[in-house]
Protein backbone atom coordinates (compact mmCIF):
# COMPACT_ATOMS: atom_id res chain seq x y z
CA UNK A 1 0.00 0.00 0.00
CA UNK A 2 1.35 3.62 -0.63
CA UNK A 3 -0.66 6.77 0.93
CA UNK A 4 -0.78 9.58 -1.29
CA UNK A 5 -2.32 13.33 -0.77
CA UNK A 6 -4.02 15.05 -3.37
CA UNK A 7 -3.76 18.53 -2.10
CA UNK A 8 -6.53 20.77 -4.12
CA UNK A 9 -5.94 24.44 -3.92
CA UNK A 10 -5.74 27.35 -6.27
CA UNK A 11 -2.13 28.85 -7.08
CA UNK A 12 -1.31 32.23 -7.74
CA UNK A 13 0.71 34.27 -9.82
CA UNK A 14 3.50 34.49 -7.54
CA UNK A 15 5.79 31.88 -7.36
CA UNK A 16 7.11 32.69 -3.94
CA UNK A 17 3.57 32.57 -2.46
CA UNK A 18 3.23 29.27 -4.27
CA UNK A 19 5.82 27.67 -2.86
CA UNK A 20 4.50 28.47 0.45
CA UNK A 21 1.18 26.84 -0.09
CA UNK A 22 3.40 24.16 -1.13
CA UNK A 23 5.08 23.58 2.54
CA UNK A 24 2.55 24.31 3.73
CA UNK A 25 0.20 21.86 2.04
CA UNK A 26 2.94 19.16 2.26
CA UNK A 27 3.44 19.37 6.17
CA UNK A 28 -0.63 18.48 6.41
CA UNK A 29 -0.26 15.43 4.02
CA UNK A 30 2.74 14.44 5.79
CA UNK A 31 0.98 13.99 9.06
CA UNK A 32 -1.57 12.39 7.89
CA UNK A 33 0.86 9.70 6.67
CA UNK A 34 1.47 10.45 2.57
CA UNK A 35 4.59 9.38 1.02
CA UNK A 36 3.94 11.28 -2.01
CA UNK A 37 1.83 14.65 -2.00
CA UNK A 38 0.72 15.90 -5.53
CA UNK A 39 -0.16 19.20 -6.27
CA UNK A 40 -1.97 20.40 -9.58
CA UNK A 41 -1.04 21.51 -12.72
CA UNK A 42 0.73 25.53 -12.88
CA UNK A 43 1.40 25.03 -8.99
CA UNK A 44 4.36 26.95 -9.56
CA UNK A 45 1.76 29.95 -10.97
CA UNK A 46 -1.35 29.40 -12.17
CA UNK A 47 -2.40 30.31 -16.31
CA UNK A 48 -3.65 33.45 -17.67
CA UNK A 49 -0.75 35.28 -16.87
CA UNK A 50 3.06 34.85 -19.50
CA UNK A 51 5.00 31.88 -18.57
CA UNK A 52 8.37 32.40 -19.83
CA UNK A 53 9.06 35.63 -17.60
CA UNK A 54 8.23 32.64 -14.62
CA UNK A 55 10.06 29.51 -16.38
CA UNK A 56 13.20 28.01 -14.10
CA UNK A 57 15.21 25.16 -14.51
CA UNK A 58 14.70 21.85 -12.49
CA UNK A 59 18.02 22.93 -10.82
CA UNK A 60 16.58 26.88 -10.41
CA UNK A 61 15.39 28.22 -6.58
CA UNK A 62 11.74 27.10 -7.47
CA UNK A 63 12.29 23.62 -7.99
CA UNK A 64 14.96 23.21 -5.19
CA UNK A 65 12.56 24.93 -2.52
CA UNK A 66 10.30 22.52 -3.27
CA UNK A 67 12.79 19.45 -3.23
CA UNK A 68 14.00 21.36 0.32
CA UNK A 69 10.46 20.62 1.65
CA UNK A 70 10.45 17.37 0.05
CA UNK A 71 13.14 16.46 2.36
CA UNK A 72 12.05 17.88 5.05
CA UNK A 73 8.91 16.18 5.68
CA UNK A 74 10.44 12.96 3.87
CA UNK A 75 8.19 12.58 0.86
CA UNK A 76 7.83 12.52 -2.49
CA UNK A 77 6.13 16.08 -3.98
CA UNK A 78 4.61 16.40 -7.51
CA UNK A 79 3.99 19.81 -8.68
CA UNK A 80 3.39 21.51 -11.88
CA UNK A 81 5.76 23.93 -13.03
CA UNK A 82 7.66 25.83 -15.98
CA UNK A 83 10.68 25.44 -17.64
CA UNK A 84 12.31 27.28 -19.87
CA UNK A 85 12.16 25.97 -24.05
CA UNK A 86 13.89 28.52 -26.32
CA UNK A 87 10.87 31.13 -26.65
CA UNK A 88 8.47 28.98 -25.28
CA UNK A 89 8.38 27.28 -21.85
CA UNK A 90 7.68 23.58 -20.90
CA UNK A 91 4.89 22.55 -18.75
CA UNK A 92 6.55 20.25 -16.60
CA UNK A 93 5.82 17.87 -13.82
CA UNK A 94 8.64 18.58 -10.41
CA UNK A 95 8.99 14.95 -8.81
CA UNK A 96 11.13 15.11 -6.56
CA UNK A 97 12.17 13.69 -2.76
CA UNK A 98 13.38 10.35 -1.42
CA UNK A 99 16.48 10.46 -3.67
CA UNK A 100 14.19 11.24 -6.58
CA UNK A 101 14.32 15.03 -9.00
CA UNK A 102 13.27 15.01 -12.25
CA UNK A 103 10.62 16.42 -14.66
CA UNK A 104 8.25 15.14 -16.97
CA UNK A 105 7.44 17.10 -19.87
CA UNK A 106 3.43 17.54 -20.67
CA UNK A 107 3.02 15.50 -24.16
CA UNK A 108 -0.51 16.39 -25.35
CA UNK A 109 -0.85 20.10 -25.43
CA UNK A 110 -4.10 21.46 -24.95
CA UNK A 111 -4.50 22.71 -28.46
CA UNK A 112 -8.60 22.52 -27.69
CA UNK A 113 -11.92 24.47 -26.67
CA UNK A 114 -10.74 27.25 -28.26
CA UNK A 115 -7.14 27.45 -26.45
CA UNK A 116 -4.19 27.14 -27.56
CA UNK A 117 -1.51 25.73 -25.18
CA UNK A 118 1.42 25.16 -28.03
CA UNK A 119 1.85 28.96 -28.97
CA UNK A 120 3.87 29.21 -25.73
CA UNK A 121 4.70 25.75 -24.76
CA UNK A 122 6.46 22.94 -26.02
CA UNK A 123 5.38 19.33 -26.13
CA UNK A 124 7.87 16.80 -24.42
CA UNK A 125 8.19 13.52 -25.72
CA UNK A 126 9.02 10.88 -23.31
CA UNK A 127 6.82 9.20 -20.23
CA UNK A 128 7.91 8.57 -16.94
CA UNK A 129 7.82 6.38 -14.45
CA UNK A 130 9.42 6.53 -10.69
CA UNK A 131 9.13 4.07 -7.86
CA UNK A 132 8.31 4.74 -3.70
CA UNK A 133 8.15 2.27 -1.73
CA UNK A 134 7.82 -0.60 -3.80
CA UNK A 135 4.96 1.19 -6.20
CA UNK A 136 5.95 2.74 -9.17
CA UNK A 137 4.19 6.06 -10.53
CA UNK A 138 3.46 7.23 -13.87
CA UNK A 139 2.83 10.66 -14.83
CA UNK A 140 0.58 12.69 -17.00
CA UNK A 141 -0.71 16.16 -17.07
CA UNK A 142 -4.52 17.54 -17.55
CA UNK A 143 -4.91 17.11 -21.38
CA UNK A 144 -3.02 13.65 -21.63
CA UNK A 145 -6.07 12.27 -19.82
CA UNK A 146 -7.89 12.18 -23.08
CA UNK A 147 -4.86 10.23 -24.62
CA UNK A 148 -5.29 6.46 -23.83
CA UNK A 149 -2.11 5.42 -25.06
CA UNK A 150 -0.02 7.01 -23.16
CA UNK A 151 -1.42 5.57 -19.91
CA UNK A 152 -1.02 1.60 -21.63
CA UNK A 153 2.28 2.52 -21.73
CA UNK A 154 2.79 3.29 -18.54
CA UNK A 155 0.77 0.62 -17.44
CA UNK A 156 3.32 -1.87 -19.68
CA UNK A 157 6.60 0.18 -18.06
CA UNK A 158 5.01 -1.27 -14.88
CA UNK A 159 3.36 1.68 -13.42
CA UNK A 160 0.87 0.87 -10.85
CA UNK A 161 -0.76 4.02 -10.92
CA UNK A 162 -0.63 7.43 -12.95
CA UNK A 163 -0.46 10.84 -11.16
CA UNK A 164 -2.64 13.47 -12.93
CA UNK A 165 -2.16 17.07 -12.03
CA UNK A 166 -4.55 19.12 -13.48
CA UNK A 167 -6.05 22.72 -14.34
CA UNK A 168 -9.03 21.64 -16.20
CA UNK A 169 -11.08 24.04 -18.50
CA UNK A 170 -14.48 25.06 -17.13
CA UNK A 171 -17.41 25.22 -19.42
CA UNK A 172 -20.62 22.85 -20.07
CA UNK A 173 -20.14 19.08 -19.46
CA UNK A 174 -16.56 19.82 -18.39
CA UNK A 175 -16.88 18.44 -15.15
CA UNK A 176 -18.28 15.53 -16.22
CA UNK A 177 -16.03 14.61 -18.77
CA UNK A 178 -12.98 15.23 -16.33
CA UNK A 179 -14.53 12.12 -14.30
CA UNK A 180 -15.43 10.04 -16.91
CA UNK A 181 -11.96 10.58 -18.70
CA UNK A 182 -10.48 9.72 -15.68
CA UNK A 183 -11.90 6.10 -14.55
CA UNK A 184 -11.91 5.28 -18.38
CA UNK A 185 -7.79 5.65 -18.43
CA UNK A 186 -7.86 3.38 -15.28
CA UNK A 187 -10.20 1.00 -16.55
CA UNK A 188 -8.17 0.63 -20.41
CA UNK A 189 -4.87 0.62 -18.44
CA UNK A 190 -5.94 -1.43 -15.28
CA UNK A 191 -4.24 1.24 -12.98
CA UNK A 192 -5.00 3.16 -10.54
CA UNK A 193 -5.71 6.90 -11.69
CA UNK A 194 -5.00 9.79 -9.02
CA UNK A 195 -5.79 13.29 -10.55
CA UNK A 196 -4.86 16.34 -8.88
CA UNK A 197 -6.85 19.71 -10.28
CA UNK A 198 -7.11 23.05 -9.24
CA UNK A 199 -9.90 23.98 -7.38
CA UNK A 200 -12.72 25.87 -8.54
CA UNK A 201 -11.93 29.72 -8.56
CA UNK A 202 -15.61 30.81 -8.03
CA UNK A 203 -15.54 28.65 -4.66
CA UNK A 204 -12.06 30.73 -3.74
CA UNK A 205 -12.86 33.85 -5.14
CA UNK A 206 -10.07 34.15 -7.06
CA UNK A 207 -10.06 36.35 -9.87
CA UNK A 208 -8.66 34.53 -13.12
CA UNK A 209 -8.07 35.59 -16.64
CA UNK A 210 -12.00 34.41 -17.99
CA UNK A 211 -10.53 32.17 -20.60
CA UNK A 212 -7.73 30.09 -19.19
CA UNK A 213 -8.39 26.89 -18.06
CA UNK A 214 -7.95 27.53 -14.17
CA UNK A 215 -9.73 24.43 -12.55
CA UNK A 216 -12.93 23.55 -11.96
CA UNK A 217 -11.69 21.12 -8.58
CA UNK A 218 -13.08 17.66 -7.93
CA UNK A 219 -9.83 16.09 -7.62
CA UNK A 220 -10.56 12.27 -8.50
CA UNK A 221 -8.77 9.12 -7.31
CA UNK A 222 -10.37 5.82 -9.92
CA UNK A 223 -9.22 2.66 -8.65
CA UNK A 224 -8.07 -0.13 -11.76
CA UNK A 225 -11.73 -1.09 -12.22
CA UNK A 226 -12.71 2.30 -12.54
CA UNK A 227 -14.89 3.36 -9.91
CA UNK A 228 -14.87 5.93 -8.07
CA UNK A 229 -12.70 5.22 -4.88
CA UNK A 230 -12.40 8.80 -3.61
CA UNK A 231 -13.11 12.50 -5.07
CA UNK A 232 -13.92 16.15 -3.83
CA UNK A 233 -16.05 18.81 -4.38
CA UNK A 234 -14.71 22.32 -5.95
CA UNK A 235 -13.41 23.96 -3.03
CA UNK A 236 -9.76 23.57 -1.54
CA UNK A 237 -9.18 20.00 0.62
CA UNK A 238 -6.67 17.92 1.17
CA UNK A 239 -7.44 14.38 0.09
CA UNK A 240 -5.42 11.73 1.43
CA UNK A 241 -6.10 7.79 -0.08
CA UNK A 242 -4.00 4.42 -0.28
CA UNK A 243 -3.43 2.43 -3.21
CA UNK A 244 -2.86 -0.88 -3.39
CA UNK A 245 -0.81 -2.27 -6.11
CA UNK A 246 -2.19 -5.65 -6.09
CA UNK A 247 -5.60 -4.35 -7.04
CA UNK A 248 -3.55 -3.29 -10.46
CA UNK A 249 -2.78 -6.56 -10.80
CA UNK A 250 -6.33 -7.99 -10.61
CA UNK A 251 -7.64 -5.78 -12.48
CA UNK A 252 -5.13 -6.73 -15.66
CA UNK A 253 -5.38 -10.35 -15.09
CA UNK A 254 -9.31 -9.77 -15.75
CA UNK A 255 -9.52 -7.55 -18.40
CA UNK A 256 -6.34 -8.45 -20.47
CA UNK A 257 -6.49 -5.09 -21.88
CA UNK A 258 -2.55 -4.73 -21.73
CA UNK A 259 -2.49 -8.31 -23.07
CA UNK A 260 -4.98 -8.40 -25.93
CA UNK A 261 -3.64 -4.95 -26.92
CA UNK A 262 -3.22 -4.83 -30.95
CA UNK A 263 -2.12 -2.57 -33.07
CA UNK A 264 -3.24 -1.32 -36.29
CA UNK A 265 -2.01 0.23 -39.49
CA UNK A 266 -4.16 2.81 -41.43
CA UNK A 267 -7.44 1.24 -42.51
CA UNK A 268 -8.13 -0.18 -45.99
CA UNK A 269 -9.90 1.75 -48.60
Amino acid sequence: MLRVGLCQLTSSTDPEENLRLVREWTASASAKGARVVVFPEAMMARFGSPLKPLAQPLDGPWALGVKDIADTFGVVVVAGMFTPDGDRVRNTLLITGLGHHLGYDKIHLYDAFGFKESDTVAAGTVPVTVTVDGVTLGFATCYDVRFPALFQALARDGSSAVVVPASWGSGPGKREQWELLVRARALDSGTWVLACGQADPAATGAEVHPTAPTGVGHSTVADPFGQVSAQLGPAPELLVTDIDPAVAEKSRTATAVLANRRQFTNASR
